[in-house]
């Protein structure tokens, strides 16, 4: 019968692992698996959102965001009409963003609503030309009517405002899109939120592609997290109860014991003997060589002493 002596699990190194081990595990389950299936659902409300506005019809803005109100989950991509007067001399250049995986500006222009509020229009998209922004046309002048998708602002961490200088030929650019920074730079009171214009509108540059309707490989990568914190914790639970056995590292019959050699000191063991056995053969080799230099001179001196010999017996003669 094992007789498992729990005691043994207070050693400072099994300890260090443990907390190692569950540490990692409590984080797989209440941040990383978290943070991809919230992902997920993230992913899965833009698709359906994105997909219902295929199907409605485009309602007043005033209706769907009435004044003040910022977009949310439940008005983020609706489609709206608008009517108004652009006002390109506040216009904006979006800067570093990607359009279908190639770089692009993005011109974002206020336009004044016939009920006079201001909204902040996304035109589109422009290919940069070396870098720079390249002409494009002006917004149409006069009151116009636009069907535009709503979105959310952006959020820029540094918190950024719009700049002019000689790299941007003295026109306001921004970092993100963001009714609030156009609103600073402008002096405009500008709603929360941005309309981007749909194919074919008044003003519009390159319209901007809709997002693929995929789910992505976010809930797969949220499993994931939640089989790793739990391989973590079968694997410690198997390795614990193994070494607690008799002749394990845990178990006291092993406290008095020897320590277990590493894998790294077995092997410096087997090179230092085979190093020692290098050195023996060359030690024989050696003796080896040394003992054929002699021979040869025992043989001449033999060869002297019976040359001597016959000389004295031909003198006797």
């Amino acid at each position: 019968m094992v007789v498992v002596r729990w005691k043994s699990l207070l050693q400072p190194g099994w300890l260090a692992l443990t907390l190692v081990v569950f540490g990692f595990a409590v984080t797989c389950y209440t941040v990383l698996a978290p943070w991809q299936f919230e992902r997920h659902e993230d992913r899965k409300a833009q698709n359906d959102a994105v997909s219902t506005s295929f199907t409605e019809q485009p309602r007043p803005l005033g209706e769907v965001l009435p004044d003040g109100r910022p977009p949310g989950p439940d008005t983020e991509w609706r489609r709206v009409v608008v009517e108004g007067t652009y006002l390109p001399e506040h216009e904006v250049v979006a800067r570093l963003r990607t359009v279908q995986g190639q770089p692009a500006f993005e011109v974002l222009t206020p336009l004044r609503t016939t009920s006079g509020r201001i909204v902040l229009i996304d035109r589109g998209y422009l290919r940069p030309d070396n870098g720079d922004v390249p002409p494009y046309a002006a917004p149409p002048g006069g009151t116009v009517r636009v069907e535009a998708r709503v979105r959310g602002d952006e959020t820029d961490p540094q918190h950024r405002d719009a700049f002019a200088d000689a790299s941007t030929q003295g026109k306001l650019h921004a970092y993100t899109i963001d009714s609030r920074t156009v609103s600073r730079a402008s002096g405009l009171d500008i709603s929360p939120g941005y309309l981007v214009l749909t194919e074919g509108q008044p003003g519009v540059l390159g319209a901007l592609p809709l997002p693929t309707l995929e789910a992505g490989p976010y809930f797969s990568y949220a499993l994931q997290w939640v089989a790793f914190g739990s391989m973590a914790i079968i694997g410690w639970a198997y390795f614990t109860v193994r070494e607690l056995k008799p002749g394990g590292a845990l178990s006291e019959e092993r406290q008095g014991a020897p320590r277990r050699k590493s894998v790294a000191e077995m092997l410096a063991e087997d090179d230092a003997a085979e190093e020692a056995a290098r050195e023996a053969e060359r030690a024989e080799r050696a003796a080896d060589e040394g003992s054929a230099e002699g021979a040869p001179r025992g043989k001449t001196s033999e060869s002297t002493v019976g040359g001597g010999q016959s000389h004295t017996d031909a003198s006797r003669s």
